[in-house]
């Protein structure tokens, strides 16, 4: 494997460094629907990509109003996460974000360290993909590179733990296949499916991040895992979507929250000094709510459910949706995703008996379009 990161996507390269291939040249989008057909009768979701949906300036200006309502949040959070890390491994710290929900939160969990402790520890952004595994390649340079260093794992949020089962699984392989020590902990900045051993809150709530997709992120595209174009000692694979440029938010996103640092700095650490002392391990109790679902709905498959703000927002972004489960007197707090279902015309249904704010529902191959 070549020992060679080349810059990728809109970030500063101070803030974050993709372990990413860079799959720019290649055409390998496809639409929602051929897409959900081609999920749903085997092919895996990480050998292609959807066409990157372009948000309408009335969703635009949603986005900047629910950044600007809750930038103090996120950045507690951010704040809360980050003393956690920090308080554990130091100076030591190799922050290692899940591309791509989790590389804004990684950058500003960076930029709060920075902040507080006047130290820069390093920030990757690598690849896990369900059913397939995280990119023991990336590991293996960061181990590389680092090899007195705390890996320490970072997402955006929790649905119903698909990714975080997956970096169980996948670090504990890399662990007895190389005889490493990594540690398999998340840390998320929103845990609504309390499977998460490191959080800012367990609140459902909306970060903004989630409202869209590479334009908030760095400009770069889902994750992609296809032989076609990845061999064995590549590392997973990315687009860097140059041409939306003059629509990127990603660094404006970043620096909204972070300015926000100086005037949380005192509660998140103190926040963080309260989880710390009641250490509570994940009960995972966020699956109850999905058995419900499943049996109400009659849906045969788990993966067509997609549960909390985040996840029912990349349903309405980039697959082909069926319903919309919101928690009644909760629509104030979730108009950008009735909004999208509106665009779309998908059904929104009150539905109590969940512990998320909104779940999206993906529709399934015998229901008819």
């Amino acid at each position: 494997m070549a020992d060679v990161v080349g810059q990728l996507g809109s970030y500063a390269k101070e803030d974050v460094t993709f372990l990413l291939k860079d799959l720019s040249d290649i055409s390998i989008e496809k639409s929602t629907e051929e897409r959900e057909r081609s999920i749903q009768s085997g092919t895996h979701y990480s050998e292609m990509l959807p066409i990157e949906y372009k948000p309408t300036d009335e969703y635009m200006q949603l986005f900047y109003a629910s950044l600007e309502d809750s930038k103090q949040k996120v950045a507690l959070a951010a704040g809360i996460v980050a003393e956690q890390i920090f308080a554990r491994s130091g100076k030591n710290t190799v922050l290692c974000s899940l591309a791509r929900a989790g590389t804004p939160i990684g950058v500003l969990i960076k930029r709060y360290i920075e902040r507080k402790y006047h130290t820069s520890v390093p920030h990757y952004s690598i690849s896990i993909i369900r059913d397939r595994g995280i990119d023991e390649n990336a590991l293996h340079y960061i181990l590389n590179h680092h090899p007195n260093g705390a890996v320490a794992f970072i997402d955006g949020w929790t649905g119903k733990g698909a990714i975080t089962k997956e970096l169980i699984r996948s670090v504990e392989r890399f662990n007895q296949q190389y005889d490493r020590g990594l540690s398999s902990e998340l840390a998320v900045l929103a845990d609504p499916g309390h499977c998460a051993d490191i959080y800012g809150t367990k609140e459902d709530f909306l970060i903004p991040s989630a409202c869209l997709n590479s334009t908030v992120s760095g400009l770069v595209s889902r994750t992609v895992l296809n032989e076609k174009w990845i061999s064995p000692s590549d590392f997973h694979g990315a687009k860097y979507y140059r041409e939306l440029l003059a629509e990127d938010v990603s660094n404006l996103y970043i620096e909204t929250i972070a300015v926000q640092f100086s005037s949380i700095e005192k509660e998140a650490e103190h926040r963080a000094e309260l989880l710390q002392q009641k250490r509570e391990a994940p009960d995972w109790s966020g699956l109850a709510s999905i058995q419900s679902i499943q049996k109400d709905f009659g849906i045969s498959n788990t993966n067509l459910i997609k549960p909390g703000v985040g996840e029912t927002t990349r349903v309405l972004l980039r697959r082909v949706p069926w319903k919309i489960l919101i928690q009644p007197g909760s629509e104030e707090a979730l108009q950008h995703i009735l909004l999208l279902a509106e665009d779309r015309g998908v059904p929104v249904i009150e539905y109590e008996n969940m512990s998320y704010s909104c779940c999206g529902l993906i529709r399934p191959a015998e229901k008819s379009l």
